[in-house]
């Protein structure tokens, strides 16, 4: 008998996939091109492990590139598995695709050891802007110094964005991923095409 059960998965709806004829319509080309899109569903784990444990060593030991040893710093690949430093013992790990065995593979590592791992999927979506304008629109709603010498590639902090929490993260030497929560993904996404527009009229260098 053959199995005509939908795939969940195909019922599932972004943060912002209602946007996304808004979000491809707003990108800018020419010299101070930018543009904006949504990655959504991509595989996010929270992770809470002290440096020096027990824990640390062991999900450590399981991660392609371990975890991040300081503030800013990123461990892994942007295209691949990433692990974002938020604090001295908490962390995320993301991946663009889905990996249904990371949380199970990071839940068995830390064992019964101190600390949490947590699937944080829905908790998130990812907002990319890129183009040599993008950092001109991030610099109008964001208190951080993110001037290239300053703030390099793969490298993510939290901050603020048009006056909300998110992770900032530089992925490129011109593209930038932006992490909302859920609730805040239409601010964040109206605020930064609204401030693309500027760059429609090639005014700025």
């Amino acid at each position: 008998m053959v199995n005509t059960k939908p795939d969940p998965r195909a019922l599932r709806e972004s943060p912002l996939q209602h946007l996304a004829g808004e979000l491809a319509q707003a990108e800018i080309t020419g010299p101070q091109a930018v543009a904006i899109r949504e990655i959504p569903f991509a595989t996010m784990i929270g992770i809470r492990a002290i440096p020096g444990s027990a824990a640390h060593e062991a999900i450590t030991d399981v991660l392609p590139d371990g975890l991040p040893a300081g503030v800013g710093q990123v461990a892994g690949d942007p295209d691949g598995i990433a692990v974002l430093w938020i604090s001295p013992d908490e962390f995320l790990a993301i991946s663009l695709t889905e990996r249904p065995e990371l949380f199970p593979t990071l839940e068995t590592a830390l064992g019964d050891e101190r600390g949490h791992v947590v699937d944080l999927t829905s908790n998130r979506t990812i907002v990319e802007l890129s183009g040599p304008a993008a950092h001109k629109a991030l610099r109008k709603g964001t208190p951080t110094d993110i001037h290239p010498r300053v703030f390099t590639v793969n490298r993510a902090i939290t901050t603020t964005l048009a006056r909300t929490p998110v992770l900032l993260w530089k992925t490129g030497e011109t593209t930038w991923r932006i992490l909302p929560r859920a609730s805040f993904a239409e601010h964040i996404a109206y605020f930064l095409m609204d401030a693309m527009h500027e760059f429609d009229y090639q005014l700025i260098d």
